[in-house]
């Protein structure tokens, strides 16, 4: 789905993006310039093998990394001539994160978790536990926020990681390998709340994954090999049953 209008810039413009660490002899190219689009409210799956440059590119896309060459707009803007602090409130302004280890924050509770980014926004304290308490409604943990990490199953972290990513209503959601450390119920579970937020939110969703069965709920994958885009395509996604049904009873 794309909320642009018919010739309307990208939500995201890659253009000729190179990043190399280190110098010399021992300098390393880990994106070779790179051309990509994403158009507002796409769901993409980004694949490649280790070390193609599928992650490297998803941290400049978040603004955790910078790249060496090229181009990179963000709703038209380029975001390689944003100092740091404006590519920080980039950040917390449009792009949400999940990553494979949950990360967590151990001895808080989940509501507590998923208020953490309205904080670092300046959020007041009604503000922050009423949409915190939302967000993880919208994932199927209401009444759960008092619980901490070690109180919930793999599946529910994810669900409290991914009620704190969407708790800014970003334009972006970031994944890294989201369901990397669950089991298979679990991973579809994960993947049909992503591909709902995407269909029924229209938030725009990029997602690293190694795995075919979880690139297969995106409408298009583009393939890395060798820090380059080897191949980008689109395709008819799995389509996730109503939420309700994906939420109820899940205690996983």
């Amino acid at each position: 789905m794309s909320t642009d209008a018919p010739g309307a810039a990208p939500l995201i413009r890659l253009r000729g993006v190179t990043k190399t660490y280190g110098s010399g002899n021992t300098a390393f190219q880990a994106l070779r310039g790179v051309d990509m689009d994403v158009q507002a409210g796409e769901f993409v799956a980004v694949m490649g093998p280790s070390g193609s440059g599928k992650s490297t590119v998803m941290n400049i896309l978040g603004c955790l990394d910078t790249l060496s060459a090229g181009s990179y707009r963000f709703r038209d803007v380029a975001v390689e001539a944003l100092d740091r602090n404006q590519r920080a409130r980039l950040r917390r302004h449009y792009l949400g994160f999940v990553f494979q280890g949950f990360n967590l924050l151990g001895r808080t509770s989940a509501q507590e978790n998923v208020e953490l980014p309205l904080l670092y926004r300046g959020a007041s304290a009604a503000e922050r536990h009423r949409a915190a308490r939302e967000a993880l409604a919208q994932v199927g943990l209401d009444g759960w926020g008092h619980h901490t990490p070690a109180e919930l199953s793999g599946g529910q972290q994810q669900r409290v990681a991914i009620a704190r990513a969407i708790v800014t209503q970003p334009q972006v959601l970031l994944a890294d390998e989201p369901t990397g450390n669950l089991d298979t119920q679990r991973s579809r579970e994960i993947m049909d709340l992503i591909a709902t937020l995407n269909r029924e939110r229209g938030i725009t969703v990029l997602m690293v994954t190694h795995e075919p069965d979880m690139a297969a709920y995106a409408r298009r994958v583009v393939r890395f090999v060798d820090g380059r885009v080897d191949s980008d395509r689109l395709q008819e996604p799995v389509m996730s049953p109503p939420v309700e049904s994906t939420l109820a009873g899940e205690g996983g």
